[in-house]
């Protein structure tokens, strides 16, 4: 599991609309792990030793919504080699006991970590730590070798700026090596089990990722056995979703790795409210298909699927609410559709509309009210939009675009009137020739309904353009 915030405010991200409830009939057949299956994946939840005793809990972890499972401590160092060399399963093997009566795989987590290590690992002389790296993985990996189907084999090897954690014992004692060499020591304990490389903050484009990239990259040039990548995807709607996220997990796969999105959860500013519950949706929905839209990603693993047993609120003060279930484990709609639309599930239209939204601006900047040009709609391959100013503060504001209709690969214009200038975007691709605008659609945003967002300055008189769809 993430334990280091995620650093810096990505850019803000476009919120789409959610017009759903899942019918009767639907419920009774569809699952998140049937729908998931439907596409050749998995649909997954982590979860912890002390909640497989919280009978209303279990029921849904293992009532059908999840096929596979991540312990979320049971199988770390500190929880299997507490003293050197004096190995304890108990703990996972009760994860696997409880998957294995409930047809779910598991996913193994994790072999090597530079946190929740015993004191005892830190304090080995460098000349030992190898071997004591390579037995750790060896005993941990045999035993659980034909019970789990993969293995993060490395847990978070970087720092956001892309370079090693210094603070890893392995990596002070033996450089970036050690982790080819767990790799190999991995598939010499499991030949069978999936291997992969496992790190926050990945999940979209940026200098950490290209690190992961560049890693991995190399340890495919040197033969080293790595089957796949996993994306935590730990987001936070305040600070913008990933940049390129489903570009970023395809250039993985075009290395020839599985990738795997494998500690989903979106947490938020305390209170939960329905706007922050609609940009939650949308950051869910756009993960999936992110996924979904990309062959080898395998399948997506929510952080435990309830807010009653989520880390976010005691290590992110002040935030929370980040699952599909919350505390009382009921289903949240807007967060739990989100997933179903994103899977191609089918969902019904009768419940009240969920708005777009997006992150709330900074204390500092006075939000206006939302401001929108309304539009009827569309007919058969044709397309509508609305634009709405969402916030703005002295200098500049947040814009978002909906576009409804049947119509995919869609073009939006519109002429700005007051010398406006967009800064950046997201869900698309501007082009901006004085104050002629014009987008398309980003790759997974082209099918209406899409939504796409943007920052722009203004000089005091922001009037909302007509906006055109074609």
């Amino acid at each position: 599991m993430r334990r280091a915030l995620i650093a810096g405010a990505a850019a803000l991200v476009a919120a789409g609309t959610f017009t759903f409830v899942i019918t009767r009939a639907e419920a009774a057949t569809q699952t998140l792990q049937s729908l998931a299956a439907a596409g050749g994946r998995y649909f997954g939840s982590a979860t912890d030793n002390p909640e497989l005793t919280d009978t209303a809990y279990t029921a849904i972890l293992g009532g059908g919504e999840f096929g596979q499972t991540t312990p979320g401590n049971a199988m770390k160092w500190d929880s299997t080699e507490p003293t050197q060399n004096s190995f304890s399963f108990t703990k996972g093997d009760a994860v696997i006991t409880f998957a294995q009566a409930h047809n779910m795989k598991v996913r193994g987590h994790t072999l090597l970590w530079h946190n929740q290590l015993p004191g005892w690992v830190s304090q080995l002389p460098a000349a030992q730590v190898q071997a004591a790296m390579e037995n750790h993985i060896t005993q941990v990996a045999a035993h659980y070798k034909g019970k789990v189907f993969a293995w993060d084999v490395v847990n978070e090897p970087f720092n956001d700026d892309g370079t090693f954690r210094s603070t890893s014992p392995f990596y002070t004692a033996m450089g970036s090596d050690y982790i080819a060499d767990a790799f190999r020591t991995a598939r010499a304990a499991d030949p069978d089990a999936k291997l992969y490389i496992n790190d926050y903050n990945t999940d979209g484009q940026g200098a950490k990722a290209d690190a992961m990239y560049n890693l991995v990259k190399t340890l495919k040039a040197q033969g080293v056995p790595i089957d796949g990548v996993g994306f935590q995807a730990h987001l936070a709607i305040q600070y913008g979703f990933p940049t390129n996220m489903q570009a970023n997990l395809q250039r993985f796969a075009d290395l020839g790795v599985d990738v795997a999105i494998t500690e989903l959860d979106v947490r938020m500013v305390l209170p939960r409210d329905a706007t922050k519950d609609a940009t939650q949706a949308t950051y869910y929905n756009n993960v999936v298909k992110a996924c979904v839209a990309v062959t080898r990603c395998v399948g997506i693993t929510i952080w435990d699927y309830t807010d009653k047993y989520s880390w976010v609120p005691s290590t992110f003060s002040g935030q929370g609410a980040a699952l599909p279930w919350d505390e009382n484990l009921a289903k949240k709609p807007t967060a739990y559709n989100a997933i179903v639309t994103g899977l191609g599930g089918t969902v019904s239209s009768a419940s009240p509309s969920v708005t777009s939204a997006s992150p709330s601006v900074s204390p500092s900047k006075s939000v206006s009210p939302s401001a929108s040009a309304s539009t009827s709609p569309p007919p058969a391959g044709a397309c509508t939009a609305t634009y709405k100013i969402v916030g703005s503060w002295p200098g500049g504001f947040q814009g978002e675009v909906s576009v409804a209709g049947t119509k995919p690969g869609w073009t939006v214009k519109w002429t700005f009137a007051n010398g406006q200038t967009i800064s950046q975007l997201w869900g698309g691709t501007v082009s901006q020739s004085g104050a002629s605008v014009t987008v398309t659609p980003a790759s997974w945003n082209a099918t209406p309904p899409a939504t796409f967002g943007f920052l722009a300055s203004w000089n005091g008189t922001n009037a909302v353009p007509a906006v055109t769809c074609s």
